[in-house]
């Protein structure tokens, strides 16, 4: 199993101009820095949350289908299910009509399903057979992202900017601030 982002955001849940009147920057010298923590801050939250905070493409691609009959997609929100796709042992491509499967995506994880009586197909190869390709996030806007996970990327932009010491392999190592990890808890998926 592979989940290959196929376009990212188009834009951060947090601008510069926010995050450096967090900072209290009020010049230039460090916009490209600053640019590039609000990105390590969301893709690390992303990454520890499993989430998609502003939409994104994604693509899951699998040797075979999992026992059972749905299919888990490791990230949420998801939106839709663009295409799903089966090569075949010449490498030719097929797509599933999206009559044949749905998008359950009130369950944790989001699921895709087959439809009542389908039998679902096979690919025909053993390796990298299946691609699901779906697009995930809260929406295209940063203000779709919901509050506290915009305040933990600027609580977690701010640390960043304020430490810049590298840490040695038998350095200390310091952790994400406590504020952070409280403002994500409830984003986090609980697995039972």
């Amino acid at each position: 199993m592979a989940l290959l982002l196929t376009s990212g955001p188009v834009l951060e849940p947090v601008s510069l101009v926010e995050a450096k009147d967090h900072l209290r920057v009020d010049h230039a010298d460090e916009d490209v820095l600053i640019s590039s923590l609000i990105t390590a801050a969301r893709i690390h939250l992303e990454t520890h949350l499993g989430l998609a905070f502003i939409t994104q493409q994604w693509s899951l691609v699998l040797d075979q289908w999992p026992a059972g009959a749905d299919v888990s997609l490791p990230l949420s929100p998801v939106q839709a299910v663009s295409a799903l796709t089966l090569y075949n042992a010449d490498d030719a491509s097929s797509v599933v009509a999206s009559s044949r499967y749905a998008l359950d995506a009130i369950s944790q994880p989001a699921r895709l399903v087959w439809r009542d009586g389908v039998v679902r197909p096979m690919p025909g190869r053993s390796y990298n057979g299946i691609d699901i390709s779906f697009s995930a996030g809260f929406g295209s806007l940063a203000f779709d992202v919901p509050q506290p996970l915009r305040q933990a990327i600027l609580l977690l932009t701010a640390h960043w900017y304020e430490r810049r010491e590298p840490v040695g392999l038998a350095g200390e190592v310091r952790e994400i601030p406590q504020m952070v990890l409280m403002l994500t808890n409830s984003y986090r998926r609980v697995r039972l």
